[in-house]
């Protein structure tokens, strides 16, 4: 494979150089990573010093992105329902740092089940991506089932498609495939982060399909009978996944000061379905 010092190579080390990072710390994570030991110390020797010269703050994951601008509902007349074209969607609860708003009847119970029929032939054992390598990998955090749809690979998955991109003003483009993800009796997804890491090396190539994530969007297909919430331990607050319901939320920056730490408590008693849909900053392909 041919490896290149691509722009977002090139943005990668001045992060890690502006975080304060060593110049051998960086070279070992690129080595790891897998990049040829020359190309390597050429991008480092094109890029560090020249980074290091720059006015602190050129690069900093803890500051907001440049743009400002995130997907977000509508709230500014405290509405108590949303109208997302083909639906009108509750505000149950809203939270202002973190960003999180909790919907209720998103989904309809027919769409519900339909995701559930459609994605049940496809399931396996959920992964994550590796920030290592770009890649992904099983993660003992996550110990669910999982499959992705295509962006628009059904009419009721364009239809819901549609409906989220008008309800948080974000183009249908600018999200990933949703996901489907099933948890049984004991099942959980450990509290994590959402965003790409730009310490990790395998960030850059990741950032490539559309950018950083920057909002997510959890539907709850389905109620176990105890159990199953959407936590957000800094935020002390806890979703209980009903029916149709969702919840929102959003990060300005890759950084733990977000808030956005979240996680999927473990199942007590019955499954939980969910889909998932990742908003990125610019088109997804």
């Amino acid at each position: 494979m041919v490896q290149v010092i691509t722009p977002e190579l090139r943005r990668w080390l001045q992060e890690q150089a502006t975080a304060g990072y060593s110049r051998q710390s960086v070279l070992d994570a690129l080595l790891k990573a897998g990049w040829q030991p020359v190309l390597a110390a050429s991008a480092l020797e094109s890029e560090w010093d020249a980074t290091q010269r720059q006015p602190s703050g050129l690069v900093d994951a803890a500051s907001p992105m440049p743009s400002q601008r995130l997907p977000d509902l509508d709230l500014s007349l405290s509405p108590r329902q949303i109208d997302a074209g083909d639906r009108w969607v509750d505000v149950i609860a809203t939270l202002a740092n973190p960003r999180v708003v909790v919907l209720g009847q998103l989904l309809s119970g027919e769409e519900c089940d339909a995701l559930v029929a459609a994605a049940r032939p496809r399931m396996a054992r959920s992964l994550t991506v590796q920030t290592q390598t770009g890649g992904e990998e099983l993660n003992p955090d996550r110990t669910s089932q999982g499959m992705f749809f295509r962006r628009g690979e059904t009419e009721l998955i364009a239809r819901i498609e549609a409906r989220i991109a008008r309800l948080v003003n974000w183009p249908v483009d600018h999200g990933e495939g949703m996901q489907v993800l099933h948890y049984g009796t004991g099942a959980q997804y450990k509290p994590h982060y959402d965003y790409f890491d730009p310490a990790q090396p395998g960030t850059a190539s990741i950032l490539r399909r559309g950018g950083q994530r920057v909002a997510t969007l959890v539907m709850y297909l389905s109620e176990p009978a105890r159990g199953g919430g959407t936590t957000f331990p800094d935020a002390g607050l806890e979703v209980a996944p009903v029916r149709g319901n969702a919840v929102f939320f959003s990060y300005d920056r890759p950084h733990p000061a977000t808030g956005t730490l979240h996680g999927g408590a473990p199942v007590v008693e019955g499954e939980k379905w969910v889909a998932t849909k990742w908003l990125r900053e610019s088109v997804f392909e």
